[in-house]
């Protein structure tokens, strides 16, 4: 039986993936700060779901999912799929201290406890939603761009060091743009928005693929390579939200 953990499946885009994995047959593991809403994914099967309560800023966070894939009996793929965005033109302290508490610190503490793990157990997949922001330095939204650039390159670093240790982990880093979920608000007003349910099918596909990186959708493919080519003196004179 193949086995996963999803880290950020109490909502969007970390529980559709995580219900669709449960509906191919995997015995999962998932985790958030809110356990009350994870229990919603494992009733339905409460047979092949564990639950456990992580919050990913904490530093008791690698011993909770070391209990969590204990429980689960083993980790195959480990799914990443928690953060936080803002614009924030003002630069309001608590919003960029928290982004990168959240997205560069959690991130990388669970990515590379992961890592650990699957070194000393044979190996396996890690595959997290990092975003197409990290492309360009987005003025709307400092921090968030900057870590998911920071996500960008962590992974790429990781799988570079994996082939240099003969470790047998494959990488998939998962783009998307605009997704209507919780993190855009109630009522998100952007241009290409995904709808989940798509982008989460798409995610699995690339996973099983075992693609490298992955941008969610062809339109947001189109816009980034477009974006990689503007020269950073044309960039800063842009004004993209």
């Amino acid at each position: 039986m193949k086995r996963a953990i999803v880290i950020g499946a109490s909502s969007g885009l970390g529980k559709e993936v995580a219900k669709l994995l449960l509906a191919e047959g995997w015995r999962l593991g998932i985790a958030a700060r809110r356990i009350e809403r994870l229990n919603e994914v494992k009733a339905l099967a409460p047979a092949m779901v564990e639950v456990q309560a992580i919050d990913v800023t904490s530093d008791n966070a690698p011993q909770a999912l070391e209990k969590l894939i204990e429980k689960t009996g083993g980790m195959d793929l480990f799914f990443y799929a928690s953060g936080v965005g803002n614009q924030n033109m003002e630069l309001e302290p608590e919003i960029e201290i928290n982004t990168v508490t959240t997205n560069a610190l959690g991130f990388t503490r669970m990515i590379a406890a992961a890592y650990r793990y699957m070194a000393e157990h044979g190996g396996g997949h890690i595959a997290a939603i990092s975003s197409i922001a990290g492309t360009k330095g987005l003025g709307a939204a400092p921090s968030y761009s900057a870590t998911k650039a920071l996500q960008n390159t962590y992974i790429q670093a990781l799988e570079q060091q994996a082939r240099m240790r003969g470790l047998n982990i494959c990488f998939t880093d998962l783009r998307p743009g605009f997704v209507a979920t919780p993190l855009l608000g109630d009522n998100p007003q952007y241009p290409m928005l995904l709808k989940p349910e798509k982008v989460a099918r798409e995610m699995v596909k690339a996973i099983k693929s075992r693609k490298h990186v992955w941008v969610i959708d062809w339109r947001w493919r189109i816009a980034t390579a477009m974006w990689r080519r503007i020269p950073r003196f044309m960039w800063r004179h842009l004004k993209i939200k």
